[in-house]
């Protein structure tokens, strides 16, 4: 047995399919199941179930495969643990944002990654955050950037930066020469929201629920650029978070109005695993990304 084979077993238990295991992980089918077949053999145990159509794993072969992905990450810490005290901003992350986060944060904070840790080499996944959270515990990710949440607890946290969320609106609308505006004046206004599975949909209705306002059920977007023609073409309201937007706050036929006090915001932080031995990685990182943020966010004023 190796770690090789553990591999093999755990995208075999993902996929439920050996051709697509195998090509996960870069080797041909008859050698990923071969190898299955030695493991069987050597733990005398069946793992799964066969047929031409699915794979159907044992509880046995489950709960060997909840084991395996502890030895993984465990052995992956082995390494990291010599490199953390030894280099702790050089070698590979892998980092999770969500989609309302990396499209107006990484612009941001690559160039000054790049420019004072040029040994730490990135690999930025996007996603939605309940994906995100379970690929951090099983080891996939090293870390995440994204809005805290009481669920979080459980992690490792490090807070980056609170960014306010503006209010969207058409230029032609009644309300696009304000300044600025209390959110008590949602009342009764339908709000466009994001589909399903965003964290910002959550918190965007909170605010807006507490207001008075109503979510428009006619249209839930899959993005904020899908917002964002939606609120060009004057159909509606929505929230916005401030990295989101332009300084000048007026772009394609939009207005942003910030919020009088209270301003609704969300709290944008980065998490990792509690026994993550990268910690020292994350505090240096954390800090740039902090300091690149609120020079940008001086910038709306």
């Amino acid at each position: 047995m190796n770690f090789r084979d553990l591999e093999y077993l755990i995208a075999l238990e993902e996929l439920k399919h050996f051709r697509k295991a195998a090509e996960k992980c870069f080797v041909s089918q008859p050698t990923l199941s071969g190898q299955i077949r030695k493991l069987e053999d050597e733990l005398n145990v069946t793992l799964m179930e066969r047929s031409s159509r699915k794979v159907i794993f044992t509880q046995a072969g489950l709960d060997i495969v909840a084991k395996a992905k502890t030895i993984l990450l465990e052995a992956k810490s082995l390494k990291e643990i010599a490199k953390s005290h030894n280099e702790p901003m050089q070698g590979i992350l892998h980092i999770g944002l969500i989609p309302t986060v990396a499209p107006y944060l990484l612009p941001l904070i690559i160039p000054a990654i790049k420019q004072h840790f040029p040994e730490l080499e990135l690999y930025l996944h996007e996603n939605q955050t309940h994906i995100l959270l379970k690929q951090l515990e099983e080891g996939e990710l090293d870390c995440l950037v994204l809005p805290l949440l009481p669920e979080m607890e459980s992690f490792q946290q490090f807070v980056l930066y609170d960014e306010p969320l503006e209010l969207a609106l058409a230029e032609t609308h009644q309300w696009a020469d304000k300044a600025a505006i209390n959110i008590d004046k949602l009342r009764g206004e339908r709000v466009l929201m994001l589909e399903d599975g965003h964290c910002l949909r959550d918190q965007a209705m909170g605010f807006c629920f507490a207001a008075g306002a109503i979510e428009d059920q006619s249209f839930k977007a899959t993005s904020l650029e899908t917002l964002r023609h939606m609120i060009s073409a004057d159909n509606g309201l929505t929230l916005l978070p401030q990295l989101a937007i332009p300084t000048n706050r007026h772009q394609a036929g939009i207005r942003y109005i910030p919020f009088k006090k209270p301003i609704p915001s969300r709290s944008i932080g980065l998490i990792c695993r509690n026994n993550s031995v990268r910690k020292i990685c994350f505090e240096h990182l954390s800090k740039l990304i902090s300091t690149s943020v609120q020079d940008k966010l001086k910038q709306y004023g």
